[in-house]
């Protein structure tokens, strides 16, 4: 079913709310993030959401993703649910996100099914690692995504798949082990094996420092070079509208509380 354009304006809206409430946080608590994906090209091609867009996408490098897991619960207000495996045990994803108490949205894949866990409007959050340039750690990155998205729950990334947690969760210990913290040149930056949809590989010196764009009037945190960004996520010329047949949306339904 299609979601109504105003329906869909209120959540993006409401989304709009958690993100401006994440960056407080953030700046209160010294931690770094940049806007991501589909949000980052939206502040770029559309100073604000994408007009089909119905999520919004945060990269954080990973120890700054630890750290707001462990203040979000006294941190966020009661109109957002922090939601993790810890927190939410039937939740299908290994990254977190940030739903709010406000909307809820059925995706695609949920549609006409029992769902447990939370399901309001939400805002997604990647851990970010930062690994050696060269062709053996590009390759490796590429293949343990492949293997993660295989073993990822049914119908959320790959049309055949066996299931499971503990595989997924030793895959990305294994990039995790790659990870160097400090490292200051001939880095490349790199999503965790939490979000294995996009095998992205950034250039670190054009990510850090960061700067500002405005989204929906408001100034947030992004790549020093997104260009650079967004041509190693996307395929396709992402400065031009695609067709409105590729103007893909992930909810089959958007309820404003």
């Amino acid at each position: 079913m299609a979601v109504d354009p105003q329906t869909l304006r209120s959540a993006q809206l409401i989304m709009l709310e958690m993100l401006v409430e994440f960056d407080t946080i953030c700046k209160k608590h010294d931690l770094t993030y940049w806007l991501d994906s589909g949000t980052l090209l939206g502040a770029v091609r559309h100073k604000g959401f994408i007009p089909w867009d119905d999520d919004v996408d945060i990269a954080m490098p990973v120890e700054d993703y630890e750290k707001f897991a462990t203040l979000a619960k006294e941190e966020l207000s009661e109109h957002i649910f922090f939601q993790n495996k810890a927190t939410d045990n039937t939740f299908v994803f290994d990254y977190m996100k940030l739903r709010s108490n406000k909307a809820k949205i059925v995706e695609f894949h949920e549609a006409n099914k029992s769902v447990d866990y939370h399901q309001g409007v939400f805002v997604d959050i990647f851990p970010m690692l930062q690994v050696k340039k060269s062709r053996f750690h590009q390759w490796y990155y590429q293949s343990a995504l492949a293997l993660i998205r295989f073993f990822s729950e049914k119908n959320l990334h790959v049309q055949t798949s066996i299931p499971s947690r503990p595989m997924r969760r030793f895959l990305a210990w294994t990039l995790r082990c790659m990870h160097k913290k400090d490292a200051t040149s001939h880095t490349q930056v790199i999503y965790g094996g939490e979000m294995p949809d996009v095998a992205a590989w950034f250039d670190k010196k054009e990510i850090f420092p960061l700067t500002k764009l405005s989204f929906e009037e408001i100034e947030f945190y992004v790549p020093k070079n997104p260009d650079h960004y967004l041509r190693a996520i996307y395929a396709f010329d992402y400065k031009q509208l695609p067709p409105e047949n590729k103007r893909t949306i992930h909810a089959h339904k958007v309820t404003i509380s």
